[in-house]
């Protein structure tokens, strides 16, 4: 991490599908609060829901009492969210080349099944990172685009929208 001031908060919830609720709306208070848009909140929601549900139904076999860690840390231009669990892992970049890219000519009715929770993270949120050692660690981030359009009329005379 950076020199940038930052806070944290952490939860530890069952791999159970009946939490993942719970998470959502801690997020969306942490979101609110951190000044993030109702679009945005929304985008981040659906891309957590995705990121749990996938902990929730691979991770751990149906024998196992599996727990998953999520983390929100809350920087002054962006949230970054850590969803790690300790169970099966698998390769990411190789299910993104199995899969292959989604086209917008694909017919709804038709998309290959699998896959499409990571793909809808990769294209909601800022930045996405996949570690696998020991489980799997999804680290998404998304910046808060208020902080961009401040910054874009401050500098309006030189016409340069900075990214923070």
């Amino acid at each position: 991490m950076n020199n940038q001031s930052y806070e944290q908060v952490e939860m530890r919830i069952p791999a159970k599908a009946e939490y993942v609720g719970l998470v959502r709306l801690s997020m969306s208070g942490i979101l609110n609060r951190q000044g993030f848009s109702y679009d945005d909140i929304e985008d981040v929601k659906i891309a957590l829901s995705e990121a749990l549900t996938n902990a929730v139904k691979h991770a751990y076999s149906n024998q196992e009492d599996g727990q998953i860690s999520v983390g929100f840390v809350m920087f002054e231009d962006k949230i970054e969210i850590i969803v790690s669990d300790s169970g099966k892992s698998f390769d990411y970049e190789q299910k993104k080349r199995e899969l292959g890219p989604y086209s917008e000519e694909e017919n709804i009715n038709f998309l290959r099944e699998g896959g499409l929770g990571l793909f809808l993270i990769e294209t909601l949120m800022d930045d996405v990172k996949v570690h696998k050692d020991q489980g799997v660690t999804i680290s998404m981030s998304k910046y808060l685009m208020a902080k961009e359009v401040q910054q874009h009329d401050q500098d309006q005379g030189n016409g340069q929208l900075q990214k923070r």
